[in-house]
C-alpha cells in the first residue's frame, strides 16, 4: 500500500532518505489517518449513542481524537519541510518532534478521559443493548485500525519518524480497545453480565500507560539524547579509513531532526606531513560525508608528534595507570616536552559517563603514581567530559 500511494502522489517516491520525499510521506500518512479515522469515529459515535454504550462512544471519541492527531501530523511535516531561515539556521525539522510530544499528550488525555467516564458508568450503570449492527461496526473499525497500524509501522521505519511510529502504536492501542469492547458485548449477550465499564477501565489504563511511554520517547530527543551507537561507529570507521588519519577524538553529534545531523570531531594527523596536504585531506573528508551521508561535518585538525622511545615509554605507563583505575578511561593529544630540569607530559583524558571520581582526585592519583616512576615528570592534564569518543 505504501509503494502504491507513494507512486501515485509522490515524485521520486523510493528516495526515502531525501528530506522532501520524507516530508511528503509524512503528509500522506496524515491524510490517510484523517480519512480513515473520521470514517471510524462517525460509525462508532452513532452506534454508541443509538445503543447506549459508553465504551463504544468513548472508543469513537478516541478515534475522533486520532483524526486530530493526523491533522497535527500533516501540519508538523509541512513546517518541518520549511528551509532554514535567519531565526532557525538549522532548519525546522524539530517541529516533527514537538508534534510527536503533542500527539503523545493527546493520547494520555484521552486515556484519563476514558477512565473518568468508565468510573462514572460503574457508579451510575447504563443499560447495555446488544446489537449485531454494533458488533459489525466494531469489527469493521478493528480491521481498518489493523491496516492503519501496519501502514504506520512500516512507513515509520522506512522514513525513521517517531511521530508516525507513535501513530502506529496509537492504532495498535485502538485495536486492543476495540477488541475489549467486542468482548464486553459478547459477554453481555451470552451471560447478561455487564462488564462494559470495567473493561473500559482496563482499556483506559492501557492507553494512559502507553501515553506516558510515548511522552518519554518523544521528549528525549528534544532534551538531547545520546546518538545511536551504530552512527557513532559508522562515523569513526569512515574517518579512520582515510590515509593520513592517525585517530579521532572529541566527537560531538547534534541532531536537528531526521537526516539533519551536524558533527564536530578532532582528527589526528602527523605533524611532519605538509600542512597543506593534511588540510586538503580534511576538506575531502568533510565533503565526502555530506555527499555520501548528508552529514554536516566540521573537523578540527590535531597534528601529532612522531613517537620517540621516551614518549612511548611514558605513554604505556599512562595507559596502564588509567586501565587500572577504569578500563573505560582513555586519553588523546599526547605529547612530551623535555626540558633541562623536568619533562612536561601533556594529554587530555576522556571521562566516560558514570565515572564517579572527581577530576582533582584522578589527577592526584596519576601524579602520585607517575612520581614513583620518574620524579622529573610533570603531568599537564585536561579533562574532557560529554564527548562520544
Amino acid at each position: 500500500m505504501i509503494k502504491f500511494l507513494g507512486k501515485l502522489f509522490i515524485k521520486d517516491y523510493e528516495k526515502y532518505n531525501n528530506t522532501k520525499v520524507r516530508n511528503k510521506y509524512g503528509v500522506l500518512s496524515g491524510v490517510f489517518g484523517i480519512i480513515t479515522n473520521f470514517t471510524i469515529a462517525l460509525g462508532k459515535i452513532i452506534a454508541g449513542i443509538i445503543f447506549g454504550s459508553v465504551s463504544i462512544l468513548a472508543d469513537g471519541i478516541n478515534s475522533l481524537s486520532d483524526m486530530g492527531t493526523s491533522i497535527i501530523t500533516v501540519i508538523s511535516f509541512h513546517f518541518a519541510g520549511m528551509p532554514p531561515d535567519k531565526e532557525h539556521p538549522f532548519g525546522h525539522q524539530r517541529v516533527e518532534q514537538i508534534s510527536g510530544l503533542l500527539l503523545s499528550s493527546v493520547i494520555l488525555v484521552v486515556g484519563v478521559s476514558l477512565l473518568k467516564s468508565s468510573i462514572e458508568n460503574i457508579i451510575s450503570p447504563q443499560v447495555l443493548t446488544f446489537s449485531y449492527i454494533a458488533i459489525i461496526i466494531l469489527v469493521i473499525s478493528l480491521i481498518v485500525k489493523v491496516i492503519q497500524s501496519i501502514f504506520y509501522h512500516r512507513l515509520g521505519n522506512l522514513i525513521n519518524s517517531k511521530v508516525i511510529k507513535a501513530n502506529a502504536f496509537d492504532s495498535l492501542s485502538d485495536c486492543i480497545s476495540t477488541i475489549t469492547v467486542i468482548i464486553a458485548y459478547l459477554l453481555f449477550y451470552f451471560t447478561k453480565i455487564n462488564l462494559d465499564a470495567y473493561l473500559g477501565i482496563l482499556v483506559s489504563l492501557f492507553i494512559i500507560f502507553n501515553g506516558v511511554k510515548l511522552i518519554k520517547s518523544t521528549i528525549s530527543p528534544l532534551i538531547g539524547e545520546a546518538p545511536d551507537k551504530k552512527l557513532v561507529d559508522k562515523i569513526e570507521n569512515k574517518i579512520l579509513k582515510y590515509s593520513g588519519v592517525l585517530g579521532i577524538h572529541d566527537l560531538v553529534i547534534h541532531t536537528y531532526g531526521a537526516g539533519n545531523i551536524f558533527v564536530t570531531v578532532h582528527v589526528e594527523v602527523r605533524s611532519d606531513v605538509d600542512f597543506v596536504e593534511s588540510h586538503d585531506m580534511i576538506d575531502n573528508i568533510e565533503r565526502d560525508f555530506y555527499k555520501d551521508n548528508g552529514i554536516n561535518l566540521v573537523i578540527h585538525m590535531d597534528p601529532i608528534e612522531k613517537d620517540t622511545a621516551e614518549s612511548l615509554k611514558i605513554k604505556n605507563i599512562i595507559t596502564t595507570m588509567l586501565g587500572n583505575i577504569d578500563k573505560n578511561l582513555s586519553f588523546h593529544d599526547f605529547r612530551v616536552v623535555v626540558g633541562p630540569t623536568h619533562t612536561n607530559v601533556i594529554f587530555d583524558i576522556v571521562i566516560p559517563q558514570g565515572f564517579s571520581m572527581k577530576d582533582k582526585e584522578l589527577r592526584k592519583i596519576l601524579e602520585e603514581e607517575i612520581y614513583k616512576k620518574d620524579e622529573k615528570i610533570n603531568l599537564v592534564i585536561n579533562f574532557d567530559h560529554n564527548y562520544l569518543i
